[in-house]
C-alpha cells in the first residue's frame, strides 16, 4: 500500500459516521444471552471477540460461558441501530433506554 493510499484510507475511516446501537451475544450451547450497547456497531464484534479470546472480558458470566463452551457456539448480532442524527447526549440516553428494553425483551443479562 502506498503512502498516499494509506493516508486516504485513514482519512476515510476518520470521516465515517459511527452507528451506535444495541447488540446481543448468544451462546447456542447454554441458551444464554447478553446484550450491550456500542457507540460504534461496526467495531463491537472485533472488540468483544478479542477480549474473550484474551480471557480479559470484564463480564464474568460471559467469559465463563466462553471458556466452558468455546468460541464456535457464540454469535453476535446487532439488534438495533440508532438514528445518526441524534445529539451526543440524546444518543447516550437512547442507548441506555434501549439497552434495558432489549435486556427485558430477550431475557438477557446486560454487559
Amino acid at each position: 500500500m502506498t503512502s498516499t493510499a494509506r493516508k486516504t484510507a485513514i482519512n476515510d475511516y476518520k470521516e465515517r459516521k459511527a452507528s451506535a446501537g444495541i447488540y446481543a451475544i448468544r451462546c447456542a450451547a447454554s441458551g444464554q444471552c447478553w446484550v450491550g450497547r456500542a457507540p460504534d456497531t461496526d467495531a463491537i464484534a472485533n472488540r468483544v471477540w478479542f477480549m474473550l479470546r484474551q480471557n480479559a472480558s470484564t463480564h464474568r458470566s460471559l467469559q465463563e460461558a466462553w471458556n466452558l463452551h468455546g468460541a464456535e457456539v457464540f454469535t453476535l448480532e446487532i439488534v438495533e441501530v440508532l438514528d445518526e442524527d441524534l445529539t451526543p447526549y440524546a444518543r447516550q440516553d437512547a442507548l441506555k433506554t434501549r439497552l434495558w428494553h432489549w435486556a427485558s425483551a430477550l431475557g438477557a443479562a446486560t454487559i
